[in-house]
């Protein structure tokens, strides 16, 4: 019988944050992150199915079957709200959180997301996901970062130590061939985006590598949008400190349907 997706819990609050992390990461990768949103909130930082400590159970496969797994384990928490915060494969799956059930959603911070355009650098993800040994996982997240950015010691020893359990590598190659077929990712469609009512906001890295920036054009009206100069697409790693601070105003911000209200009570 497959378990529920494995998820590390710090701090305490009244705001719950779930971190969602990228394709071929790993939760140990929001340590810095997490350190900076704690104390004051509760954050929920989860292996994705398929990665570290949830190789095994529900929801491998995909985004979509991922969303559904984090979802009933969410349920299982009696958790009814939450902010979620995803980068890449995990803003993915945190959209398609946001758009099966829209009310356990607070607010939705998306990190270079996957899906937001067919565009992927295909080669790049089939090589990361079968780096194997510090040289070649520091050489695949330098590829994937900013000019000036070096990957953390932290971050590469974490997903070293996940690529020698049994089956992780051989499951990350398969779930990348899938990801990437004829080179090409799937997307989101643009009008399922637009009924998102809570506050969303994207931020993505001026030197993305690995998903182009020029899919940030298509984006709904109302979604806020933040461009960090001279990041890459390993924004969780290249900018933590920056991340957890916008995190943390989009938990403050209202959301369409709620400005929609509050204009009409004024009037």
């Amino acid at each position: 019988m497959l378990s529920s997706p494995h998820a590390v819990e710090c701090g305490a609050g009244p705001k719950t944050i779930v971190l969602l992390h990228g394709f071929g990461s790993c939760q140990a990768v929001w340590r810095d992150v997490a350190a900076s949103l704690v104390p004051g909130m509760r954050v929920l930082a989860y292996d994705l199915p398929g990665h570290g400590h949830s190789l095994e159970c529900d929801g491998r496969g995909g985004a979509k079957p991922a969303a559904r797994a984090i979802l009933a384990d969410l349920a299982a928490r009696e958790l009814d709200r939450v902010h979620l915060v995803g980068h890449s494969m995990g803003g993915a799956v945190a959209t398609l959180m946001a758009l099966a059930d829209p009310g356990r959603v607070a607010s939705l911070t998306l990190l270079a997301p996957g899906g937001f355009g067919p565009e992927i650098n295909a080669p790049l993800l089939r090589r990361y996901a079968a780096a194997a040994g510090k040289k070649e996982v520091r050489a695949c997240l330098a590829a994937m970062s900013g000019p000036r950015s070096t990957p953390p010691d932290h971050v590469v020893d974490a997903l070293c130590r996940m690529r020698t359990r049994s089956g992780q590598l051989q499951t990350l190659v398969d779930m990348a061939a899938a990801m990437t077929r004829d080179d090409r990712q799937g997307v989101i469609p643009g009008a399922q985006l637009d009924t998102l009512d809570m506050p969303v906001m994207v931020v993505w890295g001026a030197e993305d590598p690995l998903l182009p920036v020029e899919q940030t054009e298509v984006l709904p009206p109302h979604f806020h949008l933040h461009h960090v100069l001279d990041a890459g697409h390993m924004l969780v790693e290249e900018a933590p400190d920056l991340v957890a601070e916008i995190v943390r105003r989009n938990t403050r911000r209202r959301g369409r349907r709620q400005r929609s209200v509050f204009g009409a009570a004024a009037s």
